[in-house]
């Protein structure tokens, strides 16, 4: 019995003794105290609910942050009847869907008269997202700290500052910390009467690219009230060096942009190289073969709804494999018999482009249909504040360098290859020798037409998927293999990217028409000097 009470006394002692700091100190007080404040939302005025806002950070700290986002974004609702809040979500059908808060469980639906709106106006959204902010500086990983400095800098108070500081003292990351040290010298620019401490702070906000800091040295310098001359100066040798190194990343912005236009278009030329260098046919329906992958794609998600992240992988062998297929169809149904007759060959895959259109305006309807992004290619890299790397076109113009890699082997390492390299540059003595010519100019034809699908599946990235979808890349496509050098892999892969990045250099000052036109003017001129492009095709039928 002895032994019974002196554990007891033991345990109570030990409850007694926690500190105040400790997390069990607090865990049957804070419960109870969320939970009065929370009762006192449904109904509040505008100035007691930004009160209440206050109090819950206080008590609640993280768990908050669910509440905060809501109602921020004018979902939060509570019910009339029982005061209960909720998140109020509209379905496909219009119809408001109920879910719990904390938990995220449905609630089912409710009926508009039922719920009532927790009011919120442009003070109570500053104040939620400043408070947010606070709770992943103070309890988030390193990107959510780091953003929630970023967003502190456009509201910079005293308060924050302290709250700052007192982040860097628990330990942060050395960005997140350099950050800091960045708001900490806007603060002492804007409140110091010392010059020596105001020119060390703009010392230390020179070339940071982030919007408050070019916005506060901008006010600085416009200031009909600011007497120090120095300061002045200084603040304006800042923004000199903000405004350079802002225009170096948008050059970079633009290059990145002519490269990913650039990797289009040597995905959608690339097999056009290869069946006019082999075959010598002006293919007018290669621009169709990038339209059927398109459409094979938005096929694979139709069958694939749950699977979207994976979709796009199967799509990129299927449609390799349907636009192929087509290909040979072609190649066999009618351009074989068609051997030496360039023009009659035209013709005739320009009427096959027609009917393909058709085709897919009968199967689809005439309207653009468009193919979901997966998640693992949405969003951008942010390399720095005023410079992001898009997902989607980083994707592709590696996935273009792939396939081009891939069929580079293809063509050095396999005996298709070998027979492909043998007609294209010398047909007849291939012929002579046992090649299968035949053979090789369907496969070469399939070949080319099933990369030309899987451009389409890089371009449903980009773009709605329509019957017109190909017409837009044809002629750009005869531009880079004409400009590159007929049959040329290599001459494919630098015209592509020459002409794209050409391209966007030109945009902004010419606009996009008058940039498509001063390029294709470049290309006439280049070709009177050298008609067989870049890097001309080798062998007796070269000549």
């Amino acid at each position: 019995m002895k032994v019974l009470l002196l554990k007891l006394w033991m345990a109570v002692a030990a409850v007694l003794l926690l500190p105040t700091g400790s997390p069990l100190a607090h865990t049957e007080p804070t419960a109870p105290a969320v939970g009065s404040v929370l009762q006192q939302l449904p109904g509040a005025s505008l100035k007691k609910t930004g009160d209440l806002v206050r109090q819950l950070e206080q008590v609640g700290g993280a768990e908050m942050r669910p509440l905060f986002e809501v109602m921020l974004a004018g979902d939060l609702y509570y019910v009339k009847e029982s005061g209960q809040l909720l998140q109020i979500q509209k379905n496909s059908d219009g119809a408001r869907m109920g879910v719990s808060l904390f938990e995220g469980k449905s609630l089912g639906e409710f009926n508009s008269r039922d719920i009532k709106k927790v009011r919120v106006n442009n003070r109570l959204r500053s104040q939620l997202r400043d408070a947010i902010a606070r709770i992943e500086l103070l309890h988030g990983d390193e990107a959510a700290q780091k953003a929630a400095v970023l967003a502190m800098l456009d509201d910079l108070n005293e308060q924050n500052l302290r709250l700052l500081q007192t982040a860097q003292q628990a330990g942060v990351s050395a960005e997140v910390s350099t950050l800091i040290e960045l708001a900490d010298a806007m603060v002492q620019l804007r409140t110091s009467t010392d010059t020596v401490d105001r020119l060390a702070a703009i010392e230390a906000m020179q070339g940071r690219l982030e919007t408050p800091v070019r916005n506060q040295l901008q006010r600085l310098v416009n200031s009909d009230s600011e007497q120090d001359v120095a300061v002045v100066a200084a603040a304006q040798k800042a923004l000199d060096k903000i405004s350079g190194r802002m225009e170096f990343y948008g050059q970079m912005e633009q290059l990145f942009f002519g490269l990913s236009l650039g990797s289009v278009l040597l995905l959608a030329a690339i097999g056009l190289a290869i069946t006019f260098g082999v075959m010598g046919v002006i293919n007018m329906a290669h621009g169709e073969m990038i339209m059927l992958g398109a459409y094979t794609t938005y096929v694979i998600q139709q069958l694939m709804p749950n699977a979207i992240g994976y979709s796009l992988l199967v799509a990129v062998p299927a449609a390799f494999l349907v636009s192929g297929s087509v290909g040979v169809l072609i190649e066999r149904g009618v351009i074989r018999h068609l051997q030496g007759r360039p023009l009659e060959t035209l013709l005739a895959t320009f009427g096959i482009s027609l009917i393909l259109q058709q085709a897919v305006r009968s199967i689809f309807s005439p309207l653009n249909m468009q193919v979901v992004t997966p998640e693992w290619m949405s969003g951008s890299l942010a390399i720095n504040p005023v410079y992001s790397i898009t997902y989607n076109r980083l994707y592709i113009l590696l996935f273009a360098l792939a396939v081009f890699a891939a069929l580079v082997a293809i063509l050095k390492k396999s005996s298709l290859g070998l027979n492909v390299r043998a007609v294209s540059q010398n047909r007849d003595m291939a012929k002579a020798m046992g090649v299968r010519t035949e053979m090789v100019d369907a496969m070469t034809f399939g070949l080319g037409s099933g990369i030309a699908g899987v451009a389409g599946v890089a371009l449903s990235q980009l773009t709605n998927v329509g019957p017109n979808l190909g017409q837009s890349y044809i002629i750009d496509s005869f531009m880079v293999v004409v400009f590159g050098g007929v049959g040329n892999l290599l001459g494919t892969l630098v015209g592509g990217f020459s002409l794209g990045v050409a391209n966007k250099f030109l945009e902004p000052a010419t606009g996009a028409v008058l940039a498509n036109i001063i390029v294709l003017v470049c290309l006439i001129l280049f070709i009177q000097k050298r008609p067989k492009g870049l890097f001309p095709q080798r062998g007796r039928a070269a000549e």
